[in-house]
């Protein structure tokens, strides 16, 4: 088996290439048991973990640490994970998008809120903006590509839908993904500790309330 991949970025970053089911593993181990002397940030994504070192780390034994962690099996589902929570979210499910998705699907905009609400949903890692959290999990019935041209401005608290995934969009930013409701519920506040009401792993609970 080939050992993952490792690489540098910048002076005091490594990027890990993570195999499949790895991630969380990869970003739980990275400042564990003592290597937090030596990390100060840990930033995971779809299928890598950034961790970028403090000043002095010995930047080859962090390699070695984060390449062996990313060589381990990936937990199996029955294994227990630190840290996982449901939060839940309450969703008006008033989006501007909603009726035009059930149509590309086939079905009402009342059977496609039931079947989002009725999902599992998972923090799969956070890009894009602080705090923008890629929630896995939408059920197969409900999966539509992204839009082929993003709109240039989102506002804060949209539920939306594209692939396998959910987004809540902070507010400000352009998004090409299927807007079926709203939320109040503020998932990245930067006065607040941690500003980051969600965390990897993390399962999500939709709960529809009157529109």
């Amino acid at each position: 088996m080939t050992a993952p991949a490792v690489h540098r970025a910048g002076d005091r970053a490594w990027i890990v290439d993570c195999p499949p089911g790895t991630v969380r593993q990869v970003a739980d181990g990275a400042a564990a048991d003592g290597w937090d002397a030596w990390v100060s940030d840990v930033v995971p994504a779809a299928c890598t973990v950034l961790v970028v070192a403090r000043p002095g780390a010995r930047m080859a034994a962090l390699r070695r640490h984060l390449r062996a962690l990313a060589a381990r099996p990936p937990r199996g589902r029955g294994t227990p994970v630190p840290g996982p929570r449901t939060v839940e979210v309450p969703v008006r499910y008033d989006g501007p998008d909603l009726s035009t998705v059930a149509e590309r699907l086939g079905t009402t905009p009342e059977l496609v809120a039931r079947r989002h609400a009725a999902a599992e949903h998972h923090v799969g890692f956070f890009g894009f903006a602080p705090g923008f959290a890629y929630l896995d999990g939408l059920p197969e019935a409900l999966r539509l590509p992204r839009l082929s041209t993003p709109r240039p401005r989102v506002a804060a608290g949209v539920v939306a839908i594209a692939g396998n995934q959910t987004v809540v969009y902070p507010g400000g930013t352009p998004g090409g993904w299927h807007r079926i409701g709203t939320t109040t519920a503020v998932l990245w506040d930067v006065d607040a500790t941690p500003p980051n009401r969600l965390a990897l792993g993390d399962r999500v609970r939709f709960v529809e309330v009157p529109a």
